[in-house]
């Protein structure tokens, strides 16, 4: 199984296009900001994201049985926290993730605005949390937030309640 520390490949074009996404780029603001000793400040962006990047078949060898990694529910709350984090950016409401797993790794994250949901999804896996590229990290996430900001768009008063 690949070294979650080990930095990716050289990107590809489409790798290197959604680097410079705006959600990534917040992800990566996200990931840099907890790093109190200055350690990272040298590492390139696609070692920090490195983690978040799991084929399939990495994917299927993680086992499922015991509570998820700390590690992995890091990178589960960073990544919902840039999804918030960009939408009270592009929507101008100040959005608020709020996740909560089961021991199993099943649960729930919502993202609030005001009194509004703008994000509910379903979690499962939780062990398994990874995209199979950062091209589908970014769509992933991008469309997240689009999604969010679209319902502040649509229930202003709600989402500023």
């Amino acid at each position: 199984m690949k070294d979650a520390a080990a930095p990716l490949a050289a990107p590809s074009p489409a790798d290197s296009a959604a680097l410079e996404t705006g959600f990534v780029k917040g992800l990566l603001r996200q990931i840099r900001a907890h790093d109190a000793t200055g350690v990272w400040d040298q590492k390139p962006d696609t070692a920090l994201l490195a983690p978040y990047v799991l084929s399939r078949e990495q994917r299927r060898q993680i086992p499922v049985i015991a509570n998820p990694d700390a590690k992995v529910l890091w990178r589960l709350e960073q990544f919902y926290d840039a999804v918030a984090l960009a939408i009270s950016e592009e929507a101008g409401v100040i959005a608020t993730p709020m996740i909560r797993l089961s021991h199993e790794g099943y649960g729930r994250v919502v993202v609030l605005a005001g009194m509004l949901v703008v994000l509910s999804r379903q979690l499962r896996d939780v062990h398994r949390f990874g995209f199979d590229s950062l091209t589908h990290l970014a769509a992933e996430g991008e469309g997240l937030v689009a999604a969010g900001v679209d319902a502040v768009k649509r229930f202003p008063d709600v989402a500023t309640a």
